[in-house]
């Protein structure tokens, strides 16, 4: 699959650092599962990746984290 970005670059196996924010909460997320551009470095994660991340995200909101890192756990 060709990069939407660059229009040039492949997209193959990799990992992204994923950083989301929600009024106070700022979750940074390591490792996460994505196809990454060889050309521009474009990282692209899938929808029940995505989905997964944000449920965590809102469940760290609720917790009342305000910034926190962790890695990725699927």
């Amino acid at each position: 699959m060709k990069c939407v970005i660059c229009k040039h670059g492949e997209l193959t196996s990799g990992t992204a650092t994923v950083t989301l924010e929600r009024d106070k909460t700022t979750l940074v997320i390591k490792g996460v599962p994505a196809r990454v551009c060889t050309t521009c470095g474009e990282e692209y994660v899938d929808e029940d990746t995505t989905r997964q991340l944000l449920e965590t995200a809102e469940a760290a909101a609720r917790m009342g984290v305000q910034i926190e890192v962790r890695e990725y756990a699927a």
